[in-house]
């Protein structure tokens, strides 16, 4: 069942006008002057002044409705399935109340009959819990967890002899109530507190005082209106007594199902009128929680984040001079044999330019790294025996070495292209390190002057600058970026070098 009622407008009135009725479903009619009231009650329809009433719907009195006077209103009527998402959508309504509270479910008046229907008989409000069978009570003593769910309420009418059903679906809400008590208002008269509370958040006040007399009266004060006892309404108040050893006392409960700006605008009391005793006060206010200081907890934040950034920085910037310091100064050479009888396999490769290493430079690097620095190289035009075949040679040498280092010159006798290409294919199958030399002038790495093996060798490995006489000190930023690409020698060096300056 369902009913339309036509509302009144303000500043309309419409005296003895008629209301008419239409409909607007399967074609327009006018339900009032054209349908007798046979034909409604055929219709499943009953009509009496301001109320449509469709006492049972189905699909062909889906539609739009008018009612006309001196104004008119419009209705429009769907009609959905138990089983659909729309019905749980319309149908049901939350509420929300709290353990240990007394509380009574209310059947929303949605659409219901007016009172004053001639041939309408309203019975009483059936209510039934989702997943029982058998009736429940509306009504709570002292709601607990397990009161939750759905319940659906019944309005049965009687109407030509025949019973019309409207039900509907409240949910309930059990939820743990904050709660926080005031002490007795008699002993605290005028005495006020604050409580703290989060904003959109319940929050349960309980005001307890003992009652003198059966007039007594303990109640709840919004500024000077009083709190309203109806748990539909966003703030409310409840009571309690009870009675331990000839003395009653009385608990008044303020609500706040969701606790608002306005709330904490609001002064809020509880009051005690009594007929034997002086009438007493307590006044409270809601403050919002403060927040709690995150300013320490930044700063410590912060402070992790700096020492991390600069921590990187400065081992990033000098992350080769770290190196170089613990493996001169503390000693740190490496202890384990991997097999290797080289530190190093030195190789030249021919620059078309002149900006290769000179003979005396390239005899000078090796000798440095040998005599200063404790490497065993393995050289090209020193190992490599007469009488083997060159590349099985150069094979054999990059197999017993740790790292290769190329290195440019125009006058050494150096590998062709072809043993460059075998070059590589090993470093690549032994995932042996290199390490490129290339000169100041001359950018090796795509220059086009070099041959395809040898730019996919200097693209293969970390580079490693000569700038001329500049190099030649073993303080300088060559032989430190030379040196950290190099592993650690296996034997320290026949000259000790004191540590350099940074």
């Amino acid at each position: 069942m369902v009913a339309l009622y036509c509302p009144h407008y303000i500043g309309y009135d419409c005296g003895d006008a008629k209301l008419i009725w239409t409909s607007y479903t399967t074609q327009v009619m006018d339900l009032t002057n054209n349908v007798s009231s046979a034909e409604q009650r055929q219709m499943g329809m009953l009509i009496h002044e301001r109320s449509l009433v469709i006492l049972s719907a189905s699909v062909n009195h889906q539609g739009n409705y008018s009612c006309t006077g001196n104004a008119s209103a419009w209705f429009r009527l769907t009609v959905v399935t138990t089983q659909s998402g729309d019905y749980k959508e319309r149908f049901q309504y939350p509420a929300t109340c709290f353990t240990n509270e007394a509380f009574t479910l209310n059947c929303p008046d949605v659409n219901i009959p007016a009172e004053n229907i001639p041939n309408i008989t309203n019975n009483s409000i059936i209510w039934h819990k989702e997943g029982e069978s058998l009736p429940t009570d509306s009504y709570f003593s002292s709601v607990e967890e397990k009161d939750g769910g759905a319940y659906t309420c019944t309005r049965s009418y009687l109407c030509y002899g025949q019973i019309y059903n409207m039900t509907l679906t409240v949910v309930l809400n059990v939820q743990q109530k904050e709660k926080t008590s005031i002490d007795t208002a008699i002993r605290e008269p005028q005495n006020n507190h604050v409580f703290y509370v989060d904003l959109g958040s319940p929050k349960v006040i309980d005001c307890t005082a003992v009652m003198f007399s059966d007039f007594d009266e303990l109640f709840w004060l919004s500024e000077k209106s009083i709190v309203e006892r109806n748990n539909s309404l966003p703030v409310f108040y409840n009571y309690t007594t009870n009675t331990t050893d000839g003395k009653k006392t009385m608990t008044a409960s303020l609500v706040f199902k969701k606790v608002s700006e306005d709330d904490l605008s609001t002064n809020y009391t509880c009051k005690l009128d009594s007929v034997s005793e002086h009438a007493c006060n307590v006044t409270i206010n809601l403050a919002q929680k403060p927040r709690p200081s995150y300013l320490s907890l930044a700063l410590g934040i912060v402070s992790v984040v700096v020492v991390m950034v600069l921590t990187v920085v400065i081992y990033v910037r000098f992350k080769i001079n770290i190196t170089l310091f613990l493996r001169d100064t503390i000693g740190c050479h490496s202890s384990t044999s991997d097999g290797k009888s080289y530190d190093a396999f030195l190789i030249c490769y021919k620059s078309n330019t002149d900006a290769g290493l000179h003979e005396n430079d390239r005899k000078g690097l090796e000798n440095v790294l040998e005599e200063s620095f404790g490497y065993s190289l393995c050289l090209y035009d020193r190992d490599i025996l007469p009488g083997k075949a060159v590349a099985e040679a150069v094979l054999d040498c990059i197999e017993q070495s740790r790292t290769v280092v190329l290195v440019p010159t125009h006058a050494a006798p150096c590998p062709g292209s072809g043993l460059l290409s075998v070059i590589h294919e090993a470093l690549v199958e032994r995932q042996t390190r290199l390490v490129f030399i290339k000169t100041e002038t001359t950018d090796v790495l795509g220059s086009g002057l070099l041959p395809e093996a040898l730019q996919l060798l200097g693209e293969a490995g970390n580079c490693v600058t000569w700038k001329g006489v500049n190099s030649m000190p073993a303080s300088s930023s060559f032989w430190k970026q030379l040196r950290y690409y190099l592993p650690s020698p296996q034997h320290a060096p026949k000259t000790r070098l004191l540590p350099q300056t940074v």
